[in-house]
């Protein structure tokens, strides 16, 4: 799993560490781990998205369009559920189809990731339940966050495409797949629209 540094706990001196700050070490990996789609397609490493970059995409897109489009979800759930969703990669890494990881296993290994970062807070519990909640993907917020999470690597996609950095179809293609809110399918095409007429050209990397 190429990452830009190991994890930051790893470099903690002090045995006894008060929670809330070992906790901030543990999710500042998320920071430094790269998205390993977008390496395996080519991105360099200098020019890669990370992990926390993508969950703060997420949380301002949940953001924008829970307050203008989504009245009836819970926006407190929504964003802290966007913040959560991926820090079970702290310990497991952003692992992707071509690592051949079976479903069951992946959500074993990143519940007990999860479990080792927020279990030790004093909300722990609470937010263990909103990562599971959105890991179960049955409830509004949770179907939400899940289309939002594949809406932003399509606009991130989209991005790279037009940087020149990747050819963005493959991921526009399970950005489609993943949405089946009318509203959210809406703004998909709109960004299809604009990169579809825009001039893609490969930039200096």
């Amino acid at each position: 799993m190429q990452t830009k540094a190991s994890n930051p706990k790893n470099s903690m001196t002090k045995k006894a560490v008060p929670p809330l700050i070992e906790a901030f070490f543990e999710f500042s990996h998320l920071k430094q781990l790269y998205r390993q789609g977008w390496l395996k397609r080519g991105v360099p490493p200098e020019r890669c998205e990370s992990v926390a970059e993508h969950s703060l995409g997420v949380a301002i897109l949940a953001l924008w369009l829970s307050r203008t489009c989504f009245p009836e979800l819970d926006i407190t759930k929504v964003l802290c559920m966007a913040l959560l969703h991926d820090f079970g990669e702290i310990y497991t890494g952003d692992l992707i189809p071509s690592d051949a990881v079976s479903a069951d296993e992946k959500h074993l290994r990143e519940k007990q990731s999860i479990q080792q970062v927020l279990g030790k807070l004093p909300q722990g519990e609470h937010y263990l339940d909103i990562w599971e909640e959105f890991e179960q993907g049955e409830t509004l917020e949770a179907q939400f966050i899940h289309q939002i999470d594949r809406l932003e690597m399509g606009f991130q996609a989209g991005i790279y495409g037009l940087q020149g950095l990747i050819d963005p179809q493959e991921f526009f293609q399970t950005t489609d797949q993943a949405l089946f809110d009318p509203r959210l399918k809406v703004l998909f095409t709109e960004l299809l629209d604009i990169i579809g007429t825009s001039k893609k050209e490969p930039e200096n990397r």
